[in-house]
């Protein structure tokens, strides 16, 4: 699987193309909004989102049985950013099961400002 073909099928809600990554029987799990769903419900939950969207992969890690993935998303108009961890496991080169982690983007909370430690990554 091209993870880079993917991840560009992903961002421009590809309604066609996204089934052709996964196994018919593949889950796939939101872990931050404690939803699961099918390929057919991720399709739909990924494609229906309002707006149109962009993004980079930051990392991309093969291990044994499949690939984890970093990826910056953001509106093409860059009004927000998110950050998506992926754990992608492969059978036969489709997806059989995809973890998903998402979070918001942001500055640090003021506590920890406060305290005057760290800086920005970028």
């Amino acid at each position: 699987m091209n993870i880079n073909e993917f991840w560009r099928d992903v961002l421009s809600q590809n309604e066609k193309a996204l089934p052709s990554y996964f196994r018919e029987d593949a889950v796939i799990r939101w872990h931050c909004s404690n939803e699961q769903f099918t390929v057919a419900e991720y399709v739909r939950a990924n494609c229906e989102y309002p707006g149109d969207w962009d993004g980079e992969i930051e990392r991309a890690e093969a291990l044994g049985d499949g690939t984890v993935t970093v990826v910056r998303v953001f509106p093409k108009d860059r009004s927000a950013s998110f950050h998506v961890v992926s754990f992608l496991r492969l059978k036969d080169g489709k997806i059989c099961e995809m973890d998903e982690y998402w979070a918001d983007d942001g500055d640090a909370p003021e506590w920890r400002r406060d305290m005057r430690i760290g800086r920005p990554i970028r």
